[in-house]
């Protein structure tokens, strides 16, 4: 049996409470430097409440007051966040079936969730999107999608978790969001990951002579192993062989 879930038209949900202008979030290293890929989260609730689509955009909307990179934009050369307050794109559905976790199909799970366009999230995409699903039988599926950029499994567990307890009816979240911009760094400055020394000099008093340089990277060098003779050196992956030659008087 085919299931079909109907969707709506995405509304764009800006923070309940205007607020001052933001300064930009600066991402960490890591982030700045890994593709900015989507990460997609579905939230099963099998118990029905009121009006679950409306309950649950007013929640997010008072949220974004704690969480304003949520409804920003990447700035820049794509390595911040402007808490420019453009909202989060938000998706109501409704699906012809029960909710069945032995059931689920992945044609069904591909439409509890909004999707971006492509593979990576592009520097004009919204960083989060939200798709709530209700089912024939009062249960609900809340579908999320976000730049991985924005936050990760921890934070974003942080976020959710802010908008279920406004949707309980809270006054405002159990744990405030706190931000330390000093903690974020820049991404350390290259650094010398070679140096090229002689293994064998020759005899000054010898007259003309030949040596072998080996290169050895510093950051993973690979130890020598001393041999019988004093003109061979090997590694443990391969062999070589440095000598030293004097010219006939």
């Amino acid at each position: 049996m085919s299931v079909m879930v109907s969707k709506s038209s995405p509304v764009v949900v800006s923070p309940a409470e205007p607020r001052a202008p933001a300064g930009d979030v600066q991402l960490s290293s890591f982030d700045q430097r890994i593709p900015p890929f989507a990460v997609t989260l579905l939230l099963m609730f099998d118990h029905p409440i009121d009006k679950p689509i409306e309950t649950i955009k007013r929640a997010l909307s008072r949220a974004l007051v704690h969480y304003r990179p949520v409804s920003g934009r990447l700035a820049g050369a794509e390595h911040r966040i402007a808490c420019t307050d453009e909202g989060v794109p938000f998706v109501g559905a409704s699906a012809s079936c029960a909710l069945d976790l032995e059931k689920v199909t992945p044609a069904l799970l591909a439409d509890l969730a909004v999707a971006y366009a492509g593979p990576f999230c592009r520097r004009a995409d919204p960083l989060l999107q939200m798709q709530v699903t209700e089912f024939s039988c009062g249960g609900f599926v809340v579908g999320v999608t976000w730049n991985h950029v924005l936050a990760d499994g921890t934070g974003m567990g942080q976020f959710l978790q802010a908008v279920g307890e406004l949707a309980r009816g809270m006054p405002r979240p159990s744990v405030v969001p706190v931000r330390w911009a000093a903690a974020v760094r820049d991404f350390p400055p290259p650094t010398a990951t070679a140096e090229r020394r002689s293994l064998m000099k020759p005899k000054e008093k010898e007259g003309r002579g030949a040596f072998l340089d080996i290169t050895v990277p510093s950051s993973n060098p690979t130890p020598l192993r001393r041999s019988s003779s004093p003109t061979t050196c090997a590694s443990s992956s391969a062999r070589r062989t440095a000598t030293t030659a004097t010219a006939p008087s």
